[in-house]
This record gives C-alpha cells, sequence and structure tokens, in this order.
C-alpha cells in the first residue's frame, strides 16, 4: 500500500500570508489537525498544527491565581501563520510506503504527513487516514481484493477470505509467478495487514 491509496487529495492548505484565525477555522471546520504551508508555487515551505495555533492564544483568566507575583509582560499575538508554523517541513512522495510513513509519524510524533509530487503538496495523510484503513471492513476488502484479482486473471478463478485484515486466497489455477502477482495485489489493498496465496480449492494450500 503507497502513501497515493491513503492520501486526502486536494489538500487544503495556507500561505504564511494567511491569518491565525483563518487557519484556526480551516481545521476547524474540516476536521483537520494540520495543514501545510506553500508558496506561490504551491511548493511545500512549512506545516501549521493544531498545537501551533493555540500556543500562547488564549489569555490568563484574571480571576485564577496563576503563582506569578507581578502583571509581568504580555507576549505579542501571532497574527500569521508565518509567525507559528514550522518550517521546513518534511514531505513524502506519493509512492511511499504506507509502513514507511506510518513510521514517520510514529518517529516524529506528529499527526499529519505532507504528500508531494518533487515540492509540489498533492495531498496529505494524517493518523486519522491510516486508523481508517485499519478500520475497513473485511467485506469491504474481500471486494477490493477480489476485484483487483479478477482484472489481472480473470473472474472465477479466485476464492477470497479475509479475516481481521489478513487475507487468503485460494488460485484455481497453479502458477507460482500469478500467487506473487496475486499477493502483491492482495497486500496493495487498503485494509489488508498480510495476505497468503495458495494453490488448489480451500483448505489444500500448498
Amino acid at each position: 500500500m503507497r502513501a497515493r491509496d491513503v492520501m486526502s487529495s486536494p489538500v487544503i492548505t495556507v500561505t504564511p500570508r494567511t491569518s491565525v484565525k483563518e487557519a484556526a477555522l480551516l481545521l476547524s471546520s474540516h476536521g483537520f489537525t494540520a495543514l501545510p504551508v506553500v508558496d506561490e508555487d504551491d511548493r511545500l515551505i512549512g506545516i501549521v498544527t493544531e498545537a501551533d495555533l493555540i500556543r500562547d492564544r488564549i489569555p490568563k483568566d484574571p480571576r485564577y491565581r496563576h503563582g506569578d507575583t507581578g502583571p509581568g509582560t504580555h507576549p505579542s499575538i501571532p497574527v500569521t501563520v508565518r509567525a507559528v508554523m514550522t518550517t521546513p517541513a518534511t514531505g513524502m512522495g506519493q509512492g511511499t510506503d504506507v509502513n514507511d510513513l506510518c513510521q514517520a509519524l510514529v518517529d516524529a510524533r506528529i499527526r499529519a504527513m505532507p504528500i508531494v509530487d518533487g515540492s509540489t503538496v498533492v495531498g496529505i495523510v494524517t493518523r486519522g487516514d491510516i486508523v481508517r484503513v485499519l478500520a475497513r471492513t473485511d467485506q469491504a476488502i474481500a471486494a477490493d481484493v477480489r476485484h483487483r484479482l479478477e482484472i489481472y486473471g480473470g473472474a472465477n478463478r479466485w476464492t477470497v477470505e479475509v479475516n481481521d485484515g489478513s487475507v487468503r486466497v485460494e488460485d484455481a489455477f497453479d502458477s507460482e509467478s500469478d500467487r506473487h502477482v496475486a499477493t502483491l495485489l492482495a497486500l496493495a489493498v487498503p485494509g489488508v495487514v498480510d495476505a497468503e496465496v495458495g494453490f488448489g480449492v480451500k483448505g489444500n494450500r500448498r
């Protein structure tokens, strides 16, 4: 499974000149966790997240004792995305293995990864996108696997079973090369966690 199979596209982006208020509205109205920041040529130059937007944005409630001894100084409130975005930002290609993409999200402790073609933003993948893939029903996965196999090797050839995302396929023909291709096709289906392709009637795998 590749990034192109799970990414959201087209992606909503902002520029450094976008107001923090507008960026917050986009995140809130669409349920996003982050927005890629692009220049005039749609090239990725940064990313702005929920955490970036809420930092130092909410004033202290004067009715609450915060522990500071004096009035102190009030930091200037950021007005545009330029003041709060993280730059530079990391992007990954459309052909990136989703396994590698997931590892990057976990290792970097980030919630969203911009997907780029060169330096042009073409999509975005969030942790939520990955969770939705994992939540696909076995019936939906089986239908998708069966459709891809029928395109490759014809109808009435394949028996497909899926259990908790694990795919088992029986091929009516004994072809090692076809079994290899069928395995790759099954593994490319969103929601598949592993795949095994065998020859013969169900229960008589080789």
